[in-house]
Formats: C-alpha cells, sequence, structure tokens
C-alpha cells in the first residue's frame, strides 16, 4: 500500500478543516465553548477558524504530497497537533466531560494518523523503496 490511508486521512483532515473553518459551532459545541444561545464568542470564534487553517493545511499537504518525505513530515505534523490537543483540550477546556471527549477524539486521530504513516509508508519494511542511491564520479 503506497500513501493510500495517509491520503485519505488527510483528505478527512482537510474536510473538517474547511468545516470548522466555516462553521466554527462545529467544534465550538462539543467543546462547550458555544454561549448558551448557541453562539460562537468572538475568542473562540477566531481560535478554532485558526485551528481550522491549520488542520485544512496540514491535510491538504497530506492528500497531495507527491514526495514521500513531504507526506511524511506532513503526517507527523498531523500527529504533534493531534496529540497537542489532546493534552490541551483534555486539561484546559472548562466543562470535564468536554475535556475527555475532545481529548479521546484528537488522541484517536493522532494514532489513527501514526499508524496511517506507518502502515503506508511502509516504515521499516519497504525494502528500499524511496531510498537515496549514490553514484560514484568518475
Amino acid at each position: 500500500m503506497e500513501a493510500g490511508l495517509v491520503r485519505w486521512v488527510g483528505a478527512a483532515t482537510a474536510a473538517y478543516g474547511v468545516g470548522v473553518l466555516v462553521r466554527p459551532a462545529l467544534m465550538a459545541r462539543p467543546c462547550g465553548l458555544d454561549g448558551e444561545d448557541g453562539s460562537v464568542p468572538a475568542p473562540a470564534d477566531l481560535l478554532i477558524r485558526a485551528l481550522g487553517v491549520r488542520d485544512a493545511a496540514i491535510g491538504i499537504t497530506m492528500l497531495v504530497a507527491k514526495d514521500r518525505s513531504v507526506r511524511r513530515a506532513a503526517t507527523a505534523c498531523r500527529v504533534v497537533a493531534d496529540l497537542g490537543d489532546a493534552v490541551l483540550f483534555g486539561t484546559r477546556l472548562p466543562d470535564p466531560a468536554a475535556r475527555r471527549k475532545a481529548a479521546a477524539v484528537a488522541g484517536g486521530w493522532g494514532a489513527l494518523c501514526a499508524v496511517a504513516g506507518l502502515v503506508s509508508d511502509g516504515a521499516g519494511g519497504s525494502g528500499g523503496a524511496g531510498r537515496r542511491r549514490c553514484r560514484r564520479s568518475g
């Protein structure tokens, strides 16, 4: 399997990123960051949209990268971002139930991306595929 799983996870990540960029309530509501009337306060709106841009950019890179090293770097960025989200949302959101849910979802996506990266690019079992070969001059 070349890079198919990473591309699928990248596409899902990009779609979610665009979704929360366009409609921040998709993230605000499950995180307990929306107002009583369902609106998203301006500070949360700004930060959620920024996360949407981050997720869309990384996801698109995972989806379209032709070079294995670029795809692996984007996947690593996704894993680190998700694990960071899991720690921060899991410890800093105001509602304990929202903390647990957000940490589980972000940690789960981080784990999925890590597995996708390892499986799709054949880490440890590529049989030399993708290795640079040096030629001697002369």
